[in-house]
C-alpha cells in the first residue's frame, strides 16, 4: 500500500497537471474567438461566390474553360489534407487522417496514382512515416495565412491540372459545424463542380444576375478565385475546428484530473484513518502489557 507521503505527492502532481490544462483550455478559447471570428466574416463571401458562379455555370457551355471538363481518363489524383501543427485536441487529427488514408486506399483500389499535399505537421509526420507520395507539405503556417499564399497553391494545382501531371484535385478539411461536432469533410476542386443550393431549382427562374462583361468571360476570371476560396475557407474552418477540440480536450482532461484527486484524496484519507488506528492499537496494546 503506498505511504502517505507517496498519495500526497500524486495529489501534488495531478493538481499542477490540472493547472495546465485549465490555461490550455482558456488559450485555445482565445484563439478560438478569433479564428472564429474570422471564419464566420469569410463564410458568407464564400456561400455568395459559390451561388454566383453556380447560376452562371448553369447559363453557358461547359466547354469554354478547361477547369469545368472532366478528363476522359482518370489516372493520377492529388489530395490536399488539412490536419493540425501540434497535438493534445482528442481525437481531432486521428479523424482526419483515418478519413484521408481511407480515401487514399479506396482510390488506389480502383488503380489509381495517389499523392497528397499536406497542410499540418501532424498529417505530414504520419505519412512521411507510412512512405506516402507525398508532394508539397505546408507547416506552421496557421493563423499567418493570407489570400496570396492561398493564391499560390490555387496556381500550383491548376498549373499541374493542365499540364497533365494529375487529373482530379480533391480537398479534405474538418468544417466547423458546432463547438461539439467538426466534420472531416472531402470535396473535389478541380475540375470544378459549380456548388448548386438545394433551392436553386426552384428560384434559378426568379434569379438572374444581369453581368458586364458577359457570363462567359465573367466565370472564366472567376474560375480560379472560386478554387482559391474554397481553399481559404478550408483554412479558416479547420483551425477554427482545431482551437473548438483543443478546448474541449483540455475541459475534459481538467474534469478527469478533478476526479483522480477526489479519488486520491479518499485513498489518503483511509490511509491515514488506517495508520492512526494502528498507532491508538500499539498504546492499549502497549498499556495492557505494562498491566
Amino acid at each position: 500500500m503506498a505511504t502517505l507521503k507517496d498519495i500526497l505527492r500524486k495529489i501534488g502532481a495531478v493538481k499542477k497537471t490540472r493547472q495546465i490544462t485549465r490555461a490550455m483550455n482558456m488559450v485555445a478559447a482565445a484563439k478560438l474567438r478569433g479564428a472564429q471570428m474570422k471564419m464566420e466574416g469569410f463564410e458568407p463571401y464564400a456561400s455568395k461566390f459559390s451561388e454566383v458562379l453556380g447560376s452562371l455555370a448553369s447559363r453557358i457551355e461547359t466547354d469554354i474553360h478547361p477547369l469545368l471538363v472532366k478528363k476522359e481518363e482518370i489516372s493520377r489524383i492529388e489530395l490536399l489534407c488539412f490536419t493540425a501543427d501540434r497535438g493534445l485536441c482528442g481525437s481531432f487529427n486521428t479523424n482526419s487522417i483515418n478519413i484521408s488514408e481511407k480515401w487514399i486506399k479506396e482510390q488506389q483500389e480502383r488503380d489509381l496514382e495517389c499523392s497528397i499535399t499536406i497542410v499540418g505537421k501532424k498529417g505530414r509526420d504520419y505519412f512521411v512515416r507510412r512512405n506516402y507520395n507525398i508532394t508539397e507539405s505546408h507547416i506552421n503556417i496557421y493563423g499567418k495565412v493570407d489570400i496570396s499564399f492561398v493564391n499560390q497553391i490555387t496556381r500550383d494545382l491548376i498549373d499541374r491540372y493542365m499540364s497533365d501531371e494529375i487529373d482530379e484535385v480533391y480537398m479534405m478539411y474538418s468544417r466547423f459545424i458546432s463547438m461539439s461536432k467538426q466534420q472531416p469533410t472531402i470535396i473535389k476542386l478541380i475540375p470544378v463542380e459549380p456548388p448548386k443550393s438545394e433551392e436553386e431549382d426552384e428560384v434559378t427562374a426568379a434569379q438572374e444576375y444581369l453581368c458586364e462583361p458577359g457570363p462567359e468571360q465573367l466565370l472564366i476570371e472567376l474560375l480560379p478565385k472560386n478554387i482559391s476560396v474554397q481553399i481559404y475557407n478550408a483554412f479558416l474552418q479547420n483551425e477554427t475546428s482545431e482551437h473548438a477540440a483543443r478546448m474541449a480536450a483540455m475541459d475534459n482532461a481538467s474534469k478527469n484530473c478533478n476526479d483522480i484527486i477526489d479519488s486520491l484524496t479518499l485513498i489518503y484519507n483511509k490511509a491515514r484513518q488506517a495508520a492512526i488506528t494502528a498507532e491508538l492499537m500499539d498504546i492499549v496494546g502497549g498499556a495492557e502489557a505494562l498491566k
